[in-house]
């Protein structure tokens, strides 16, 4: 029986699909994380090593019917130039819990704001992982201020915000 936490090594060519650097892994190392996630669709926590030195932590997606390793350039350097290249890899389940904590200054945000406090509550919880994610990563005050108020907008129905248009043009078109 094989140790849960024991990172399975491979090598494999840094590929690419639209702007995406990825590889695919190993039938047999592939059969191994399904067998020790227990389960076979959706994401699955990863954590590993590239290349012998950089430690990553990421997710395994099935997309077009395939599953794959995105590759950014936290894990490899200029990975999306690095196309062709073959990487050594380690790859585990990640069991560590992932919590993005949300933003001070969207929470802040949201609490001064009842209403859009209220839309954030009733979103699908992909959404609102997105608009936090996407928050939370922001480099400076600036950006982040920003954001914040395009969040705002968007929950309160007149803005767009990560490349969605408002949301209550889209529960109009669904009333109609």
């Amino acid at each position: 029986m094989t140790d849960n936490n024991e990172l399975l090594a491979f090598e494999a060519t840094l590929e690419i699909i639209g702007i995406n650097p990825f590889v695919f892994l190993p039938k047999p190392i592939l059969t191994e994380i399904l067998k020790r996630a227990e389960k076979d669709k959706g994401k699955i926590a990863v954590k590993g090593c590239i290349n012998d030195h950089t430690n990553y932590r990421q997710t395994l997606l099935k997309y077009k019917g395939e599953w794959r390793l995105y590759i950014n350039t936290t894990m490899l350097k200029n990975s999306p130039k690095r196309i062709g290249e073959l990487l050594r890899i380690l790859i585990g389940i990640d069991q560590e819990e992932r919590i993005i904590p949300i933003h001070p200054k969207f929470k802040n945000a949201l609490k001064e704001n009842p209403l859009a406090e209220e839309v954030f509550n009733q979103l699908r919880p992909s959404l609102k992982l997105e608009i936090v994610k996407y928050i939370s990563f922001l480099k400076t005050d600036s950006s982040v201020d920003r954001n914040v108020e395009k969040a705002i907008n968007f929950l309160l129905g007149t803005g767009e915000f990560i490349g969605r248009k408002n949301l209550n043009s889209k529960s109009k078109q669904e009333s109609e």
